[in-house]
This record gives structure tokens, sequence and C-alpha cells, in this order.
């Protein structure tokens, strides 16, 4: 191998990394301007969304447990400690972590 394709072969796979990296940028600068779900949105309404969990009605939806919400939820897409992240049910808005719907599921 010449010094000239190890040099273009370096530059490429340095190029490949600053791609990579730009795009993921601006999709983490996308998912922060992404908009809250809103309780209201028949989506949400359908699987019970509430922004607050401790506002669940526990009689309604007995599977509800106390101190189950987003942020402890297999489907919360977010950093630990985040208060709001991405959920696949909610394509392109973001959920509160302190909330529930009835598809919640235990983190494991």
């Amino acid at each position: 191998m010449s010094r000239f394709t190890s040099l273009s072969s370096t530059r490429r796979v340095f190029m490949m990394q600053v791609a990579t990296a730009a795009t993921a940028v601006m999709a983490a600068g996308q998912a922060s301007a992404q908009a809250m779900v809103d309780e209201k949105d028949p989506q949400a309404a359908g699987l019970a969304y509430k922004a607050d969990a401790t506002k669940v009605d526990k009689a309604k939806f007995p599977k509800y447990a106390a101190g189950s919400n987003c942020s402890n939820c297999a489907l919360f897409q977010a950093a630990a400690g985040a208060a709001a992240g991405g959920c696949p049910l909610f394509a392109g808005k973001q959920v509160s972590a302190k909330a529930w719907c009835s598809a919640w599921a235990k983190k494991g």
C-alpha cells in the first residue's frame, strides 16, 4: 500500500466520522425542539396518557402502580435524569419523564 493510498483512506475515514457526528448533533437538536405530547391528542387519549402520573385514575387503570412513570418505562428514550424524552408510541413528540400511559412496561 502506498503512502498516498494510506493517506486517502485515513482522510476518507475521518470525513465519514465527521459526517456521522454532524448528523448526530442535528438529530439531538431536533429531538430537543420536539413538541410535548398533549393529553388531548387522540393517540394520547387512547393510551390514557397523563403528563403527571400521580393523577392517573387507579380505579380505571388497575395496571397503574405508584411510582411507575415514563422515566422508568422500557419505551422511554432519554438519558437518565432527563425531564422529557422520546417514546416510539408518540413519534415526533416528547413525553414527560413524570408521565404515564397504559402501555407502560417496566424497564428491565
